[in-house]
């Protein structure tokens, strides 16, 4: 069986021919493939959020389906519907994008609340209902989307059961100097781009899941998550604190969401148990997209990144893993 170094030096690999620089959002697509886990990416323009999902799916040799929201998609669209067939006089299901392994939600925030409610189902039980009949997605079934933390004009804010349903919330960050140095040498050559090739497979993903889920998680570690999860929601409660930042905390979907990528985050660098550090390490991701600021706060330019930052400093580590 392979390794989760191994495994991942393999795909980086493939995924570093076309997308230079990135490692730390590289490494948490991965973790969130391991962990049966949605992504939500946001980033300004032209930092390749779309070049590097896709880039993902041909690594990993999964069927790949890029779906642009616009605020006049319709769920149809998405998840398909029913066609009339007039040789047999009967309506059959035609199935849309939504099937596939992977799912690229293209500046998902550009599309109104029906389109989003249809994806939904599809996120959580990885089932979509077409004309009254459930079909299941194929395996694995993953959706990572893209959004713009800027542009405000003609976009419509996620529901908060949508975004819980995202494993992490990536921000995607300018690359070095050093990188955007190297992305003109290689992308300015027209005859010269880069042809990916599959380093893995949907069936080997399954596999290595099989792996992932025997990686030691002591009690200390389990109680440290649940007491970073319930401390968010600590603050939200009124009077909790002389100034509220959080209007409501993290859901237990956090709680498992950093259960599963802690030990799919410990296998993919070969250690053999889950740390408080890696938690710590995850948490940001796992739990921005899940508390609500408060109008102080955002008037104080609190980020939510800020507050997790403050729960782990004030949240006692275990002496023992």
């Amino acid at each position: 069986m392979i390794t989760g170094p191994a495994w991942s030096q393999k795909l980086r690999d493939e995924i570093g021919k076309a997308v230079i620089g990135q490692d730390a959002v590289v490494e948490r697509l991965l973790v969130a493939l391991l962990a049966n886990g949605h992504v939500l990416l946001e980033g300004m323009p032209g930092l390749a959020k779309t070049l590097l999902v896709r880039s993902v799916g041909t690594a990993l040799g999964v069927q790949f389906e890029r779906i642009q929201f616009t605020p006049d998609l319709l769920p149809s669209d998405v998840v398909g519907t029913m066609i009339f067939q007039p040789k047999t006089g009967e309506f059959t299901a035609h199935r849309g994008p939504i099937f596939a392994n992977l799912v690229l939600a293209d500046e998902i925030n550009r599309a109104p609340a029906k389109v989003q409610s249809a994806l939904l189902e599809a996120m959580q039980e990885r089932q979509v209902t077409i004309g009254g009949q459930t079909h299941l997605l194929p395996k694995p079934f993953f959706v990572m989307a893209t959004q713009n933390p800027v542009e405000q004009e003609g976009t419509y804010p996620l529901p908060e059961a949508q975004t819980d349903r995202f494993l992490f919330k990536l921000l995607v960050d300018y690359p070095t100097a050093e990188e955007e140095s190297a992305m003109m040498q290689r992308w300015g050559q027209v005859t010269k781009q880069p042809a990916l090739v599959a380093a893995s497979s949907g069936e080997e993903l399954l596999e290595l899941r099989t792996e992932v889920d025997r990686m030691h998680l002591s009690p200390a570690v389990q109680g440290y998550i649940l007491a970073l999860v319930r401390s968010t929601r600590a603050l939200a409660e009124p009077g909790a604190s002389a100034k509220r930042y959080l209007t409501f905390g993290a859901s237990p979907r956090a709680s498992l969401a950093l259960y599963q990528a802690g030990r799919a985050l410990a296998w993919l660098r070969g250690q053999d148990y889950v740390s408080p550090a890696l938690i710590q390490e995850l948490a940001p991701d796992v739990l921005r997209h899940r508390v609500g600021l408060t109008y102080e706060a955002e008037a104080e330019e609190i980020t939510a990144d800020k507050v997790i930052a403050q729960v782990i400093e004030k949240t006692p580590v275990p002496a023992k893993t």
